[in-house]
C-alpha cells in the first residue's frame, strides 16, 4: 500500500472530501482507488478560527508500482511499511521451567502476553490483589482514608497506569513497531477501535479495568499462571545467575530467567535488591505540584471557538519553562477533564497523581507542574532518591493534617508567596480533602521558587494559567522511579546477575503505559531467545 502523509481538511469536512484529497495527492482517476485506511488523525490548532484536521492513510490503487514510481520524490507518498508483529521464537513444547515475571503493570503485562503467546507458559506474581479487588481498597482511601499498602494506586493488577489517563503514546523510538502491537492487543481486549489512528489515543480507569481482566484471560488460555498477594522478599543467586525465587508467604519457586517489572513505587524491593547487591544506581526525576483549572478555560484557550467541537474533546496543554535558578519546570502527565487522585502507597505519605476517564467530562483540568531534579540534589547510596522521596511525601502528610489530606494553596496566593485560607471559583478535585495553608515548606526552596517563577510565564502561553483560584495540591514524587537498574544493552540482562531482565518503569527504562508496554515486549523476546539459548546449552529444562 502507500502511505499519504500530512493531509490536511477543514475540521468538518465529509468521507467524500477525504476521498477527493486522496485521488488529488496521487494524481489518479477516481476508478484507480481500491480502499483506503487511517493510520494516524489528529489535528493542527495553531489558527484556533481554522482548525485543520491532518491525517496519515494506507491506500491501495490500482497499478500501485506504476503509481509509486510516478510520485517518487514526493516525500507525503511512500510505500507503507510493515507495522505487523513477529515472534522472534516459539517454546519447545516439553520445556519445564517457566519464566516468572515480577508485577502486572503495563511492562508486566505485555511481558507476560508475548512469552505466552511464544508457549513459554509465564507465572506472573503480583504483591497486590485482582484489579476489582484492587479498585475497592484504593476508593477506601479516598472515601474512608484508609491506606492498604499491599493494594493502592501504585500496587495491584493493571499498575499504576490503570488509575492515569489512560494515555497511549509515547515519544520513544520505536522502530520495529511494537506500539503497533500494543495497540491491537489493546483493541483485542475491547479498547475503543479509535486508539488504531487518533493521535493522541487515551482508554479512561474504567475501560482499563476491564482490558485488563481480559488480557489476564488470554495470558491464562495460553499457558500462563498468575498468583496474586503473592510478593517476593527475596531473589536467590548462585555463581552471579539467579535460581529462584522466595516468597514473603515462605514459598519458593525455581527459576532461571525472572522479568522485574515491578513499577516505580516497589520501594522495599528496591531496598532487598541493593542488599542483594544487583547493580542499580539512582537517577534524575522530577517533583513538584499536581494544578486544577477550569477545563473550559483550557478549552477556550487552546481550541477558541472550537472549544467543545465533539471531534476535538477536551483540550490538553504542554508547557515548559527555564527559572532562572537553572531549574526546568514543565507540566507532567496533562489529565483533561480530570481529577487528582491519592497514590499514597505507603502509611503516614502524601502522594498525588491525575486521573481521568476515556469521557474526560469533569470539570477540571489537571496536570503535574514539576521541577527536574538528578542524583546531585541528593547525595549518597543508590537509594538516596527514594527517600528524598519519602521526606517530601511525609511533609505534606503533616501539612494535610495527619489524616491523608492533602496540603493546597490557590495560585494567586502562592505566587505572591501568602497562605491560602479559602477556596475561590476552582474546587479541588483531590480525595480525601485539601488543607490549604502555605506550600512554602512541602518541597525544597529551589523546587518553589522555580514554580512560582514559571507560573505567570505559562500565562503567557495560556490565558488564565495564573489565574487567582487555580489550585495547587501537593505533592507530585513519583513522576518516574528514583533508580535505574542497569541492564545490558544487548540481551538486556541486569549487568551483574544472569538471568535477571530489569524493564519497565520500575528499572528506570520507561515512562508511561506505552512506554512500559513496549519494553515489557523487548523484554520478553530477550527472555524467550535466552531460554532457547539455554536449552540448547544444557542449562534450562
Amino acid at each position: 500500500m502507500l502511505r499519504l502523509t500530512d493531509v490536511q481538511l477543514p475540521l468538518d469536512h465529509s468521507e467524500e472530501d477525504l476521498l477527493a484529497a486522496i485521488i488529488a495527492r496521487l494524481g489518479i482517476n477516481a476508478g484507480d482507488l481500491i480502499k483506503h485506511t487511517v493510520f494516524r488523525r489528529g489535528y493542527d490548532a495553531r489558527k484556533k478560527n481554522a482548525i485543520v484536521m491532518v491525517y496519515t492513510l494506507d491506500v491501495e490503487v490500482r497499478d500501485q508500482d506504476q503509481h509509486a514510481k510516478r510520485l517518487q520524490g514526493n516525500r507525503h507518498v511512500t510505500i507503507a511499511p510493515d507495522t505487523s508483529y513477529h515472534f522472534v521464537a516459539q517454546a519447545p513444547a516439553d520445556l519445564t521451567m517457566r519464566p516468572v515475571v515480577i508485577g502486572f503493570g503495563p511492562c508486566g503485562i505485555f511481558a507476560a502476553l508475548i512469552l505466552a503467546q511464544m508457549g513459554f507458559r509465564p507465572l506472573i506474581l503480583e504483591r497486590g490483589k485482582e484489579v476489582r479487588e484492587r479498585t475497592k481498597d484504593t476508593f477506601g482511601l479516598w472515601r474512608k482514608r484508609e491506606l492498604h499498602p499491599e493494594s493502592n494506586v501504585q500496587f495491584g493488577e493493571g499498575g499504576a497506569g490503570t488509575f492515569s489517563d489512560g494515555k497511549l503514546w509515547s515519544q520513544v523510538k520505536d522502530p520495529k513497531h511494537y506500539g503497533r502491537k500494543v495497540l491491537m492487543e489493546f483493541v483485542k481486549a475491547d479498547a475503543p477501535e479509535e486508539i488504531m489512528y487518533v493521535s493522541k489515543p487515551h482508554i479512561g480507569t474504567f475501560r482499563l479495568v476491564k482490558m485488563v481482566e481480559l488480557m489476564r484471560e488470554e495470558i491464562v488460555r495460553l499457558g500462563g499462571e498468575f498468583r496474586f498477594e503473592s510478593k517476593v522478599d527475596d531473589i536467590e543467586i548462585a555463581d552471579g545467575k539467579v535460581c529462584g525465587l522466595k516468597l514473603a508467604d515462605g514459598s519458593h519457586i525455581e527459576t532461571d530467567h525472572v522479568v522485574l517489572a515491578i513499577g516505580h513505587s516497589a520501594r522495599d524491593t528496591f531496598e532487598m535488591l541493593h542488599a542483594r547487591g544487583i547493580y542499580l544506581e539512582p537517577k534524575a526525576f522530577s517533583i513538584g505540584f499536581r494544578i486544577e483549572h477550569p477545563q473550559s478555560l483550557i478549552d477556550a484557550c487552546r481550541l477558541g471557538p472550537n472549544a467543545g467541537h465533539p471531534v476535538l474533546g477536551a483540550a490538553d496543554y504542554k508547557l515548559v519553562y527555564h527559572a532562572s535558578n537553572g531549574r526546568s519546570v514543565y507540566s507532567f502527565c496533562m489529565c483533561p477533564g480530570g481529577t487528582v487522585v491519592a497514590a499514597s502507597s505507603e502509611p503516614g505519605r502524601v502522594v498525588t497523581n491525575g486521573m481521568s476517564q476515556y469521557s474526560r467530562n469533569e470539570r477540571n483540568a489537571n496536570a503535574g507542574i514539576v521541577v527536574g531534579i538528578t542524583p546531585a540534589d541528593y547525595p549518597g547510596h543508590a537509594l538516596a532518591g527514594m527517600e528524598f522521596q519519602r521526606q517530601w511525601e511525609s511533609r505534606a502528610f503533616e501539612l494535610g493534617g495527619g489524616n491523608y489530606d492533602a496540603p493546597g494553596q490557590l495560585v494567586g496566593d502562592f505566587i505572591a508567596d501568602r497562605p491560602s485560607t479559602e477556596f475561590g471559583s476552582v474546587m479541588p478535585s483531590y480525595k480525601p480533602g485539601v488543607k490549604l495553608g502555605d506550600l512554602n515548606t512541602s518541597l525544597p526552596s529551589y523546587v518553589i521558587a522555580a514554580i512560582r517563577e514559571a507560573l505567570p510565564a505559562f500565562e503567557k502561553q495560556i490565558k488564565g494559567f495564573s489565574m487567582n483560584d487555580a489550585v495547587l495540591t501537593g505533592v507530585e514524587t513519583r513522576t518516574s522511579s528514583p533508580i535505574s537498574i542497569k541492564r545490558n544493552d544487548d540481551d538486556l540482562q541486569s549487568i551483574n546477575t544472569r538471568g535477571l531482565f530489569p524493564a519497565g518503569e520500575g528499572a528506570g527504562y520507561a515512562g508511561g503505559i506505552m512506554s512500559a508496554a513496549i519494553d515489557g515486549i523487548r523484554v520478553a523476546e530477550a527472555v524467550a531467545l535466552s531460554m532457547l539459548e539455554g536449552i540448547a546449552r544444557g542449562t534450562t529444562k
